[in-house]
């Protein structure tokens, strides 16, 4: 379908496996002890009490009012083009549609999002579209047929997200246009019928694109205040902002999970269990990928009941007030399998954008590019994947904790995140046992 996730063996690292995960487990340990030490009052608070703006240049360009349509009709644009090679090329491997669906855009949106904030929302041609059609109907795009139900929370994205990373990691014939046109026809008609029905804030809710961007934007280091202005922030303050909501931890288990499913998929040990089973590979990826998410969400649920109840917090409330902190574990871990996808696959698809149809054209340019392998040494591969693992679990743990701050009382702060910690430590053990098997 694509180029492998990977380059090479983590054989290659430079140290040992072992030498690997007894550092990455000292430097959560060590940074449990020292958040305990140091870090004794709740200090992210999500908010801009210290703003510091942007240059004066870049902050008049983005807060134009035409900057936000120019990013819309960029959406459109870029969908239209895309169309193009999905509705009209042929279905062949030198085709873009698979690799613009699953590495420039699926992918991409990480760095983006990381560098820039919540990008989708502002490109989602559907979002656009629905303006556009309220527009010349005369009607409010925030008014739906019907009042958005309460306690939707994320849910719909959770169960759009879990449909798209079973349509990328197992389903059958999932790089041909059949499939992938199918699956986006299902998704356009259940992301605008129920902007008709809601109104634009089922965007909020459902598109499960929307809300990965969002979740993974609120680790960028600029955000746009209520009064529009775009400041510089610290990272965590933007994470530490996102307040519990219904699915939220489902959310964030299925973007987890899958990761890591994907790293399993690719282990030889599970690729020779397929090929040896009776039972059809699109079965047993569907057992399996889900088998990995339930674990997932098995491992956080326990440990953040028993946080709680160590803690004394309030009862319910300690898988959903700390789901904030899995985000950068999840984008650890996103970074960490698909850096080299992006990269590589990602020059390639880049290259065939120029000829959608087939037809020998280059229409943007890119026909004559060739692959590059700048910065994939497997070497540097493995040690910026463990690194990025690392630092994904290290932040996750400082927003774990200054949450448990606020949410247990100080006498058992610290020892309501023991808990946490084992988590924590579980999921780099894992994390780094999937890496190497690769």
């Amino acid at each position: 379908m694509l180029l492998a996730h990977g380059i090479g063996g983590r054989q290659d690292l430079p140290i040992p496996f072992s030498a690997a995960l007894i550092g990455a487990i000292l430097a959560l340990l060590v940074s449990f002890v020292a958040l305990g030490a140091l870090w004794t009052e709740p200090r992210l608070g999500g908010d801009l009490r210290r703003p510091r703006p942007l240059a004066s240049l870049v902050q008049g360009m983005v807060s134009a009012r035409a900057w936000p349509w120019f990013w819309r009709v960029a959406g459109l644009v870029a969908a239209a083009y895309f169309c193009v090679g999905l509705l009209f090329g042929p279905d062949r491997v030198e085709n873009p549609t698979a690799g613009v669906f699953y590495v420039l855009f699926w992918v991409g949106l990480v760095p983006l999002s990381l560098l820039f904030g919540p990008v989708w929302p502002a490109l989602n041609p559907l979002r656009t579209l629905h303006l556009l059609a309220c527009r010349g109907l005369g009607r409010d795009p925030g008014t739906g047929l019907r009042p958005l139900p309460e306690g939707l929370g994320y849910w719909p994205a959770a169960a759009g997200l879990l449909a798209f990373v079973w349509l990328e990691l197992v389903a059958p014939e999932r790089a041909t246009l059949p499939v992938i046109g199918a699956w986006l026809a299902v998704y356009v008609v259940f992301m605008l019928g129920g902007a008709v029905l809601f109104g634009s804030r089922w965007f909020d809710h459902a598109d499960a694109f929307e809300v990965y961007s969002t979740l993974v934007g609120r680790l960028a280091p600029v955000v746009r205040g209520p009064d529009g202005v775009v400041t510089w922030r610290n990272s965590l303050d933007g994470m530490a902002g996102l307040r519990p909501v219904p699915g939220l931890t489902v959310l964030v288990v299925v973007l987890l999970g899958s990761t890591m499913y994907d790293s399993l998929s690719n282990a030889p040990i599970w690729v020779r269990f397929v090929q040896e089973s009776s039972v059809p590979a699109p079965v047993m990826g569907t057992v399996g990928l889900l088998t990995v998410i339930g674990l997932v969400l098995a491992a956080y649920r326990g440990a953040t009941s028993l946080a709680g109840r160590w803690g004394a917090a309030e009862p319910g409330t300690t898988a959903g007030e700390l789901a904030h902190a899995v985000v950068p574990i999840a984008v650890g871990y996103v970074v960490a399998h698909y850096y080299t996808l992006l990269l590589l696959e990602g020059q390639r698809t880049l290259a065939l954008l120029s000829d959608p149809l087939g037809t020998g054209a280059d229409w943007l340019g890119t026909a004559g590019w060739t692959v590059q392998a700048i910065g994939t040494s497997p070497a540097g591969i493995a040690m910026l994947q463990v690194t990025v693992i690392v630092v994904g679990h290290v932040l996750g743990t400082v927003l774990a904790h200054d949450r448990a701050l606020a949410l247990f009382p100080r006498r058992t702060a610290v020892i309501g995140q023991i808990p946490l910690l084992v988590l924590m430590v579980v999921y780099t053990v894992v994390g780094l046992l999937l890496l190497f098997a690769g």
